[in-house]
């Protein structure tokens, strides 16, 4: 586990608002708890950057740690294994650690997050134990950068670094925080989330293989590119969009099925070309171009990663454009046809180009349907990009982050 110091963790135009958040949280925790913190912990939020609607089918996605992220003021409990975790905002969560019995009452709930990373730990071999926390997030919810993840990953890193000497790693934190998510939460969501707040920088991720999925770092500071990442939330609503999302999966594995197979990733684009006019007649084409999708868009999450190892960023920003421009297309996930007279998405794309005029890089982000676009703008026109999509989708609406090179880790202040 990493012990990092703000300087090591933020960005130089962060830290005067990174020392007034420690400050605050310290003094928060003085007056939940009564007594000073002893040290402090970070997580960080994600971001999906390569591989859309990938993973379910067992492919590849590239993924990244973002500069927001959820801090905690800490202090280990010494009178028994009872965890206590005052959320900014929130109602205090109060969890006895020696509890592994998944309760069925707190499921989506922190509470459960709380349970499930203990029960987790516990499973493993590792140790457990009480602490009290004051926490405070900047991670935006609903916005695809995951907010929960980066929860499950801040109370594994406290545990990890209170009780375990830093020895579980990174990895292991994440598999545990899914399994929390999984098991205790209710909630099954994949692995790609956990990871990148755990370990942070960019890293992809090869699922291949279910129960072992490969997980690598790419060396590539992003601080030197010339560019920050803007995440743009439409304020489209995703109410009413669940059958949109649900259906993407079993239509890339109906064209699986039509050979037999249960996900993509078990056959070729070559297989499925040869065949294409019977598994048109069997499947439709909306099938046949979301499959078509997921072959090259996980293609690409290798180019994509060797693009940055090597430093090529102009090639990693063509390769950007055109998964965006192949989720527009083929995977069909910007808008839905339900609901033709709401296309925000498709709308920030097209502002998003006419301002980055050949430069840089846009694409959804996350499920797609409604929500938020990922933009990758060169400094110089940062301000007029910023400028144009609030004027059209509403003050604030703009989020103009970073990638972060860390994940979970304790903090020096």
């Amino acid at each position: 586990m990493k012990t990092l110091t703000l300087d090591q963790i933020y960005t130089a135009d962060m830290l005067d608002f990174q020392k007034e958040r420690y400050a605050r949280i310290t003094k928060e925790f003085e007056a939940q708890f009564g007594e000073k913190p002893v040290y402090f912990f970070s997580a960080p939020g994600r971001t999906e950057v390569g591989g859309n609607h990938t993973d379910h089918n067992l492919g590849c996605v590239l993924a990244a740690g973002v500069s927001l992220d959820i801090i905690a003021a800490v202090a280990p409990d010494s009178e028994g294994n009872i965890i206590t975790v005052k959320s900014e905002g929130f109602p205090l969560d109060t969890v006895n650690a020696d509890d592994t019995e998944v309760c069925e009452e707190q499921k989506n709930t922190s509470a459960s997050l709380i349970r499930g990373m203990a029960a987790g730990f516990k499973k493993n071999g590792h140790k457990i134990g009480g602490f009290k926390a004051y926490a405070t997030s900047n991670v935006l919810k609903g916005s695809g950068l995951s907010s929960s993840a980066a929860y499950e990953v801040l109370i594994g890193t406290i545990l990890n670094g209170l009780y375990n000497d830093g020895k579980v790693s990174d990895v292991e934190i994440a598999q545990l925080a899914q399994y929390a998510e999984n098991v205790y939460f209710g909630k099954p969501s994949g692995l790609m989330d956990q990871m990148a707040s755990s370990v942070g920088g960019f890293i992809t991720i090869d699922f291949g293989d279910r129960e072992n999925p490969v997980i690598k770092s790419l060396d590539f500071d992003f601080a030197k590119s010339g560019h920050s990442l803007c995440i743009v939330d439409t304020k489209g609503s995703h109410a009413d969009l669940t059958p949109e999302y649900a259906a993407i999966p079993p239509e890339m594995k109906s064209v699986a099925q039509f050979f037999g197979k249960e996900v993509l990733r078990e056959i070729s684009k070559e297989d499925v070309l040869a065949n294409i006019t019977d598994i048109r007649a069997k499947c439709g084409d909306r099938a046949v171009l979301r499959a078509l999708h997921f072959f090259d868009d996980n293609e690409r999450v290798g180019k994509e990663a060797e693009a940055l190892n090597s430093g090529d960023f102009d090639e990693f920003l063509n390769l950007i454009n055109q998964s965006g421009n192949s989720s527009l297309a083929y995977l069909q996930n910007i808008f839905a046809p339900s609901a033709v007279d709401q296309q925000g998405l498709t709308l920030a794309l097209y502002l998003a180009k006419s301002v980055l005029d050949g430069e840089g890089a846009c694409r959804v982000h996350g499920g797609g349907f409604a929500g938020t676009i990922q933009a990758f703008v060169p400094e110089n026109k940062l301000e007029k990009f910023k400028a144009e999509m609030e004027r059209v989708f509403g003050e604030g609406a703009c989020y103009v982050l970073s990638i972060r090179n860390c994940g979970g880790t304790k903090v020096i202040l």
